[in-house]
């Protein structure tokens, strides 16, 4: 994970659906609440997560006022072939090549020669959409 890949956002500007890094793991947070400050203390957050890749749950408590979230890189590619639940692609901006999971809501739809939507996350890569031409 490099610097690029994720920045600092204020814990209480986080709510629900907001994206997260929560132990290494990029997170859609699905549940927060800030308790308020003792008397010599301060407000604590519990953030309840959901991977975006793997859909585990995680949780995190923290007493900082800002957390880690992932710069989501959203980009096109072409599909070059289809074998099974993998799609091989190239990025339409810099021509890299590279496998991408088919997505089960979206197997039947990618074909040959068509243009999908992916994202990057942190070190993944995910098959998000395919674009109607």
């Amino acid at each position: 994970m490099t610097e690029g890949d994720y920045k600092h956002v204020a814990t209480s500007s986080l709510k629900k659906g907001s994206y997260i890094i929560i132990d290494g793991v990029a997170c859609t947070v699905s549940d927060i609440s800030i308790s308020r400050p003792g008397k010599h203390g301060h407000a604590k957050a519990n953030i309840m997560g959901v991977g975006m890749i793997d859909g585990k749950k995680r949780n995190m408590v923290t007493g900082d006022h800002e957390v880690e979230a992932p710069v989501i890189g959203k980009k096109n590619a072409q599909v070059l072939t289809v074998s099974g639940n993998m799609a091989n692609v190239m990025d339409s901006e810099n021509y890299e090549t590279f496998d991408l999971e088919i997505p089960e809501d979206l197997q039947g739809s990618v074909t040959e020669g068509c243009t999908v939507v992916y994202w990057t996350i942190l070190l993944d890569k995910v098959m998000k959409q395919v674009k109607s031409e």
